[in-house]
């Protein structure tokens, strides 16, 4: 009777430890364009785009590229594969995933914010407690 307790304890503690390590593994920091380029690693950054600058789709290599400037007014060219996200043009705000491949930020996900649905937490955003992870 007792081996079955100590082998049921065993299988919960490997599921415990597996579910952990998978969270730890897929847990994405946020970080600023710097942070992003020292560490190389897959992470989000949240800025708006830099209008200064025009985007460019290239239809041919399926590749959307445009300037952003991240909260702490460091600026980087993003290259993405795949078209223009909706309401990237009127949205306040921006997050990107992805990493640093040579001089440039190639992100995997772009997520464009509502401007009417988010008026106003950008700024509040940019106080919170994300901005300043220093892991």
């Amino acid at each position: 009777m007792k081996i079955k307790y100590i082998i049921g304890t065993a299988i919960g503690l490997v599921f415990v430890v597996v579910a952990l390590l998978s969270f730890n593994s897929s847990k994405i920091e946020y970080a600023d364009f710097s942070k992003a380029k020292d560490n190389g690693k897959i992470v989000q950054v949240i800025g708006s785009w830099d209008k200064s600058q025009p985007y460019d789709y290239n239809t041919r290599s399926n590749e959307f590229k445009f300037s952003m400037i991240d909260e702490n007014g460091n600026k980087t060219n993003v290259i993405s594969k795949g078209g223009k996200p909706n309401n990237f043009d009127v949205a306040p705000m921006v997050v990107i995933k992805g990493q640093y491949v040579g001089e440039d930020f190639h992100a995997s996900e772009i997520l464009t914010k509502c401007p009417s649905k988010y008026e106003g937490q950008f700024e509040e955003l940019k106080g919170a407690s994300l901005y300043n992870n220093k892991n």
